[in-house]
């Protein structure tokens, strides 16, 4: 599986992006942000149908709806719509937003991937998607039921090994929920588990759940350990039903979580339209950010017609502040979720590298898949760039290569996206020789 990052050739909309450039207006005709544009041509259309899921890290999205900030782009009629799972994410996805369901949304990163060579769809028919930004990095949570707590499971999810054997033995279902088959949570819970020692597939049973019901369901006795975003791990502990084993920030340091992503034919017949969006979002993502924003965030985040939880279930993480529930309490950690500083924004094809690398480990694609061919059609990190330089984003602020190099996970293991097939070699628990 060659990793060699090369400029994408996926550039049917490059020219059409340049000669528009220099004349997006608002609808209005409002020149765009920093008063360097002529007037001229806006967005092909100034609606579009995102879709989101309860999460912190759908922030951008909400924040940029809430605060105006994609009318200021000409995209004065977007319509920011709450999904029930991310299963019925992806089945709006491949309806589109002419056929009542969306054209793009916030979204684990890997799910366009799979989306994109119908692993996931019905019929396995694909649905061509496209990566155009990356939306977070870190505070995602691995959350285990009280039953455990004695065991003491942190980073190191060992100590429930002879347990989860033991529970097994006594004819019982040890349960793991996760999110989405193939997606960000199913993947984190899975590395935790395996380096641990624990088989995903042998030792216990993964069962799906979306994020909003998580806490209910360990309520219940449903689950053992949960994988899912914020806020629903601060829930769980400030409901003292649960305590979060480690976040995943933890797992890998600055790693990537959610993306947005747009159907590939939407993308292409809406060249301004897509640089507009992708704007608005930038901008959202500056704000989201800020620390002194994080209290007027998270009361936004609150509200019923987005999340309809407490502000406090969402701000303590939004600063680093993570009471995990067993004891251990991190005031003022850099374990926040991050919307923009260091390149967050940017979609590292390297980071998509190591999403399909790992399930392939997990038997989701063949392991003879073209690994840089597919994140070449999908990942439109050019795109980004032609936004991010219309924006008038700093040149230190937009990447120069789109790897973001060798990544070191917390148990020393070295994902190189130079050679994915080392790296799946390393590891000892796989579905792949």
């Amino acid at each position: 599986m060659p990793m060699k990052f090369r400029p994408t050739a996926n550039l049917t909309r490059r020219a059409a992006l340049k000669t528009s450039a220099a004349a997006l207006v608002t609808a209005s005709g409002m020149a765009f942000p920093r008063g360097v544009f002529a007037q001229g041509a806006g967005p092909e259309v100034t609606g579009v149908k995102l879709g989101y899921i309860a999460l912190t890290d759908a922030a951008p999205l909400i924040v940029a709806k809430e605060k105006g900030i994609f009318d200021k782009y000409g995209l004065k009629d977007v319509d920011v719509a709450k999904q029930a799972s991310w299963a019925a994410t992806r089945d709006n996805l491949v309806l589109g937003g002419a056929s009542n369901g969306i054209d793009g949304a916030h979204i684990l990163s890997p799910m366009p991937y799979l989306i994109s060579t119908g692993k996931v769809t019905q019929n396995n028919v694909p649905t061509p998607m496209y990566v155009l930004a990356r939306l977070n990095y870190d505070s995602q949570g691995i959350s285990v039921s009280n039953e455990y707590k004695d065991l003491k499971p942190t980073l190191d999810s060992s100590p429930l090994k002879a347990a989860f054997a033991k529970k097994r033995a006594e004819g019982k279902e040890v349960k793991i929920a996760m999110t989405f088959p193939g997606g960000t949570h199913d993947l984190w819970v899975r590395y935790w588990l395996a380096a641990g020692g624990i088989d995903p597939d042998k030792d216990v049973s993964t069962i799906v759940v979306p994020p909003p019901q998580m806490v209910a369901n360990m309520k219940v006795g449903n689950m053992d350990v949960f994988c899912v975003g914020e806020p629903w791990n601060e829930q769980l502990v400030n409901q003292n039903i649960g305590f979060t084993a480690c976040t995943t920030g933890e797992i890998w340091k600055k790693h990537p979580e959610k993306a947005l992503s747009m159907r590939a034919d939407w993308v292409d017949k809406n060249p301004r339209a897509t640089q507009a969006l992708l704007m608005a979002v930038m901008e959202a993502q500056q704000w989201c950010e800020a620390m002194a924003n994080k209290d007027e965030m998270s009361n936004i985040l609150g509200k019923r017609q987005w999340f309809n939880v407490p502000p406090a279930d969402v701000l303590g993480r939004l600063k680093g502040d993570i009471n995990y529930g067993d004891g251990r309490v991190a005031k003022g950690s850099d374990l926040f979720m991050k919307f923009w500083a260091g390149g967050v924004s940017f979609p590292y094809k390297s980071h998509d590298a190591w999403f399909l690398t790992e399930d392939i480990r997990w038997g989701k694609y063949d392991p003879t898949m073209d690994v840089a061919s597919l994140v070449g059609k999908v990942n439109r990190a050019d795109l980004w760039r032609e936004a991010a330089k219309t924006l008038g984003v700093a040149a230190a602020d937009i990447p120069a290569t789109d790897s973001r190099g060798v990544e070191t996970m917390f148990d020393g293991k070295i994902f190189d996206p130079a050679d994915p097939t080392a790296y799946l070699k390393s590891l000892a628990i796989k579905r792949v020789a």
